[in-house]
């Protein structure tokens, strides 16, 4: 015989709704738990505490954000006497012009700037350049003139590069003509001469000179660089004066990095070299450029330790 039994279930508390459906009559009662949390956490933190969270955003924020400062360093260098794409970097051409090879290098150099108008950084790079001894930083208004837009600056060192660039024809031409008999050119085949320059993304005017040596180099027989790889840098002027450039000590460690061994170097600028020539090359002040191509032909030559130097 069996027996039934009536059986009431009562009703499940709130705590096996939740357990069950995962949810809770009393939302109200949930969100005062968090904020009685969140009470408790900021009671258990000083105001030293907050207030290095709040420094440490604020210097995240002004890291990231733009600086008036520009970086330079060392930038590539090139060999005036070999290639790019678009051809040789000194290409000549006329009636009867004959050129000349030489197994050696005679590398411009340049300064790679972040910064300037259209190259913008944040002052977290600027910060990273005050540590690094390679790198140095200049206030923007130092370098190019303020409110100066990325397409007036990219203009400006473009015109710069040309002229320097006709200035360098006009002056290796000129130095040809007046010591042609003893370099064995003939003046007279000056006057078809053609020459174009390509260049790698490089503006400014500082390559002058080493275009000029460059030029007088293809033309001429004479084995200038005797197989060594020499850098230089200055302005040049249709009479010949070299003249003063700025990033040269830069320079001169973007030379050394390329396998320079010397290093040409405005005598205007000496007070930036002394002090600061890296191990391994050695420097030539020249005020001309008949100093810079008797220098070369010395260098060249193995016949270099009468050269005067910034250092001596």
């Amino acid at each position: 015989m069996t027996h039934e039994q009536d059986v009431t279930r009562e009703p499940e508390s709130g705590a096996e709704l939740r357990g069950r459906a995962g949810w809770t009559r009393h939302p109200g009662r949930a969100a005062r738990a968090v904020m009685a949390r969140v009470r408790r956490y900021v009671a258990g933190r000083s105001v030293r505490y907050f207030t290095g969270i709040l420094a440490v955003a604020l210097g995240a924020a002004i890291l990231l954000m733009l600086s008036p400062y520009v970086i330079e360093m060392p930038g590539p260098t090139q060999d005036v006497l070999g290639s790019v794409k678009e051809g040789q970097v000194i290409a000549v051409d006329g009636k009867d012009v004959s050129t000349h090879r030489d197994s050696g290098k005679l590398l411009l150099v340049t300064v790679s700037a972040s910064g300037v108008p259209g190259y913008p950084i944040v002052n977290a790079q600027a910060v990273w350049g005050w540590a690094d001894p390679q790198v140095e930083v200049t206030p923007r208004e130092a370098v190019v003139p303020v409110g100066q837009t990325a397409d007036e600056y990219q203009q400006k060192v473009d015109a710069d590069m040309t002229g320097s660039q006709d200035t360098a024809t006009k002056a290796a031409i000129a130095y040809l003509k007046a010591h042609g008999a003893e370099l064995g050119v003939d003046a007279d085949e000056l006057g078809n001469l053609k020459v174009t320059m390509h260049v790698d993304s490089i503006g400014g005017p500082s390559a002058g000179m080493m275009y000029t040596l460059g030029l007088i180099d293809k033309l001429t027989a004479v084995q200038e660089t005797g197989g060594k790889t020499i850098a230089g840098t200055g302005t040049i002027s249709e009479d010949g004066t070299v003249g003063k450039i700025g990033g040269i000590r830069l320079k001169m460690l973007g030379a050394k990095r390329d396998g320079a061994t010397w290093f040409l170097a405005p005598e205007s600028n000496c007070a930036e070299v002394v002090g600061h020539v890296p191990d391994g090359l050695r420097d030539v002040k020249v005020a001309t450029l008949d100093e810079a191509y008797q220098a070369l032909v010395a260098i060249g030559a193995g016949k270099a330790d009468g050269l005067p130097h910034c250092t001596a």
